[in-house]
C-alpha cells in the first residue's frame, strides 16, 4: 500500500476522529500539516491500522 497525500486528505475530511487526531499531532509535536498527515498515515492506516480498509476503499474504481 502506497502513501498518497490526496487520499489521506479525503480520508481525514470524511472522518471526524482523524480530524481531531491530526489537530492533536500538529499541536503536540509542532508539526506542519503535511508532516502530520504523513505521521497519521503511518500510525492509523499503514500496516493494518484502524483505517486501512477505509483508505484502500478510496483507491477502488467507482462504478
Amino acid at each position: 500500500m502506497k502513501y498518497m497525500k490526496s487520499q489521506m486528505k479525503k480520508l481525514i475530511k470524511d472522518n471526524k476522529d482523524l480530524q481531531i487526531r491530526l489537530k492533536d499531532l500538529i499541536d503536540e509535536h509542532d508539526l506542519d500539516k503535511s508532516s502530520a498527515i504523513r505521521a497519521l498515515y503511518h500510525s492509523e492506516v499503514a500496516a493494518g491500522g484502524k483505517y486501512q480498509s477505509a483508505y484502500q476503499a478510496l483507491d477502488l474504481p467507482k462504478g
